[in-house]
């Protein structure tokens, strides 16, 4: 039998509460929402918290809407659900930490706006963990496996760090600083992802898994902003093959000011590839990890670029 180790125990009700809670216990302390990540590490005691705060009760965190870019979840409006509003011209897609996995892929703005994040959420574990799992959960146990990571990162989000009495914002491509490793401080967590809305995009994730819901064993994200044919911007975001901060810099330079062809997106394919740094385990060696890389990278931006012609 896995059976944690012993622990204390504190619901938080409210953000104020949690922080409270955090500095009370200090950087032993850890956060629980869902805790499908967190739990089993316990059980196998490769995490051996000395609390745990459980955020449930910060529902007022749990909310998918659009708002005038820089204002966002801090700046107050409305809590829960999922709204519309200004559809571009300066504003960002606003995504509470406590909203559910689930959540995010019913919502009808995200699939407007940022498909990738319904694509990565049909093959994220199963409709129990979506039902339960949070998008900040997932951020911030920084699984070098995890899907929603990477999809942050090809789109350019930015995370929303409260501590007591403060808040800063870091691009999600500084978030993860190593594999269950964040930039959060102690005393510190995490409220809110932004992500801006702009015109001309289209975005998508593929992934490859051992079984329905697994792990990936690799997967990819890009998201593209065409001026006709000519990529204006990109991000490519790669999981479970050692990707640094879960992108490729070196392919979206590759792509940028280009035109949107079949040889270009392969070219930034074999970069993404070449760049990254798989290791071999149970899921397969090396070498077609990286194989994977280039071939996810190719067919995320071929879907990206085929939805930002609209004709997907």
């Amino acid at each position: 039998m896995q059976v944690p180790a012993h622990f204390e125990y504190e619901r938080a009700s409210s953000v104020q509460h949690a922080l409270e809670l955090l500095a009370r216990w200090g950087p032993e302390a850890r956060l629980v929402a869902g805790g499908h990540s967190l739990i089993p590490m316990m059980k196998l005691r490769l995490a051996r918290p000395e609390a745990l705060i459980d955020i449930n009760d910060l529902t007022d965190l749990s909310y998918i809407r659009l708002a005038p870019a820089g204002t966002g979840a801090a700046a107050g409006g409305d809590s829960g659900g999922d709204s519309g509003g200004d559809s571009g011209g300066g504003s960002e897609l606003a995504i509470g930490a406590m909203t559910r996995h689930a959540d995010l892929l019913a919502s009808p703005v995200v699939g407007e706006h940022y498909p990738i994040f319904h694509d990565a959420e049909r093959v994220i574990a199963d409709p129990i963990v979506r039902n339960r799992g949070t998008v900040g959960g997932s951020l911030c146990q920084a699984d070098p496996s995890e899907d929603l990571s990477a999809a942050f990162a090809a789109v350019g989000a930015t995370a929303v760090i409260q501590g007591r009495g403060t808040s800063r914002t870091v691009p999600v491509r500084e978030f993860h600083t190593g594999p269950y490793e964040t930039a959060l401080a102690a005393g510190e967590m995490l409220v809110e992802v932004r992500v801006p809305v702009r015109p001309g995009g289209g975005s998508a994730y593929q992934k490859v898994e051992r079984r329905v819901g697994d792990w990936a064993v690799a997967a990819a994200g890009a998201a593209l902003w065409l001026d006709g044919e000519t990529i204006r911007d990109v991000g490519i975001g790669l999981t479970a093959v050692g990707a640094e901060h879960f992108h490729a810099p070196e392919a979206e330079a590759a792509l940028r000011g280009t035109a949107a062809t079949e040889e270009n997106f392969a070219r930034a394919g074999a970069l993404a590839a070449q760049h990254c740094n798989p290791i071999a385990d149970q899921r397969g060696p090396v070498d077609y990890k990286r194989h994977l890389a280039g071939e996810l990278t190719l067919r995320a931006l071929r879907k990206a670029a085929a939805r930002a012609r609209g004709s997907e």
